[in-house]
């Protein structure tokens, strides 16, 4: 403090501001020493017994490694690259290939970041970023960060009526975007909703990007948990590559479909209309890279091209992937059953409906905050629900809480 109790810090000034809704929930759950507390918050995928799981495929991949803890390329690890590229395009034809650039990230929130800073510096300089109303909470925080002065705009995807998805709404307001402007899509399994367009939408979408030349910015962070089928969930980014004029971005992450959570394993692509450009485009994304993290993860990378490279552990690897979406939509699936059969006031078809890690159940605000308090249930205050955090040991417990507090609500209380 000064001499008049003045502060002296430059930071003075600064606003302290809440944590992120996810590391509340999970301080929270931290913080409750019931033994039966559920664990719906979390994104990471667990197993029957409620514990995260290790891909099979992954430890063998850990068990192959060499001791070899040095820096990677530039650009990322190449194996890892080639692999990255052709679980998210496929066979790619020549004349993509020769369109598409590519660099290692730290896993899809990095992968978001650097191609929000790569596309404000180089050549789109976007005046507005389409995000879907809801999304992941990340990625509005994301091109704020990376410049505030690109105005963000929700576009509709959500119909609260109905718990659909609100098509027409995401087109009426995709409609009023200027050239140049960049649209945020989940590529599958969307977070927090469950909901994904049908291919016929998916068209209609690529269709008003080249119409109002609306640049769009892919975030893959289920494949191979939507379907259970890797070429399925990555339909709609190949269906967008397939077309000639089609510029976009893609953010892929390896945390869930390799469980390489803590690992921060990714890629961003960038996909241009002609090859001239790619050379340009390369080294401006590695002139990104590196004034950010400077070098790739070297061990989550290793571990994933190990997978990737080898085809007897990636036939295991899209196996146990199969294995995981399988086991969540019988939990979907459970959960339904339970609420039906006790008789739970309205409709929770929505719940087998929707698609991939999360559901989006409907509850209210106070609803959650009651099931954290009264049943030791947690999930987010949007009603944002991990369907993975379910398993035949809780589900009828998590079933039974919610009737409870739907019912307090209907009986007024």
């Amino acid at each position: 403090m000064g001499s008049l109790g003045q502060s002296t810090s430059v930071f003075s000034s600064i606003k302290a501001i809440p944590y992120d809704e996810a590391y509340q929930v999970t301080a929270a759950l931290a913080a409750d020493k019931t033994p039966t507390k559920v664990d719906l918050g979390a994104g990471v995928y667990k197993d029957e017994n409620g514990l995260p799981w290790t891909l099979p495929s992954v430890k063998e991949a850990i068990a192959r490694l060499p001791d070899d803890h040095t820096y990677l390329p530039q650009s990322g690890f190449p194996p890892f690259l080639n692999g990255a590229r052709s679980l998210m395009f496929g066979d790619l034809p020549n004349d993509q290939d020769a369109r598409l650039s590519s660099i290692q990230t730290a896993s899809g929130s990095h992968a978001c970041h650097a191609g929000a800073i790569f596309l404000i510096k180089n050549g789109l300089k976007p005046k507005n970023v389409f995000i879907s109303d809801p999304s992941w909470m990340n990625h509005a925080l994301i091109w704020e960060c990376a410049d505030s002065t690109v105005t963000r705009k929700l576009y509709p995807y959500y119909h609260a009526a109905t718990r659909s998805l609100d098509f027409e709404g995401m087109i009426a307001s995709l409609e009023k975007s200027q050239p140049g402007d960049v649209v945020i899509l989940q590529a599958c399994a969307h977070n927090p909703t469950g909901l994904d367009p049908t291919k016929e939408q998916w068209v209609a979408i690529a269709d008003i990007c080249e119409r109002k030349k609306l640049f769009p910015f892919f975030d893959s962070a289920y494949q191979g948990f939507a379907s259970g089928n890797f070429d399925d969930d990555a339909w709609a980014i190949r269906y967008f590559a397939s077309r000639p004029s089609m510029e976009m971005a893609v953010a892929q992450s390896f945390s869930k479909n390799f469980g390489l959570y803590g690992e921060r394993v990714g890629a961003l692509h960038i996909l241009a209309s002609e090859p001239g450009v790619k050379p340009a485009v390369q080294s401006q994304l590695v002139r990104v890279l590196r004034s950010e993290i400077s070098s790739g993860t070297a061990f989550g990378s290793r571990v994933a091209a190990e997978v990737l490279d080898h085809s007897e552990l990636k036939t295991r690897f899209l196996e146990e992937n199969k294995k995981m979406s399988s086991r969540i939509k019988s939990m979907r699936a459970a959960l339904v059953v339970e609420l039906e059969r006790l008789g739970t006031p309205g409709d929770w078809s929505h719940i087998t409906n929707q698609i991939g890690m999360f559901s989006y159940t409907g509850l209210t605000a106070q609803q959650v905050q009651e099931l954290r308090q009264k049943h030791h249930i947690y999930l987010f205050s949007s009603g944002r629900a991990s369907i993975a955090g379910l398993n035949s040991n809780n589900v009828a417990r998590v079933a039974a809480a919610i009737n409870s507090v739907v019912l307090e609500k209907t009986q007024g209380h």
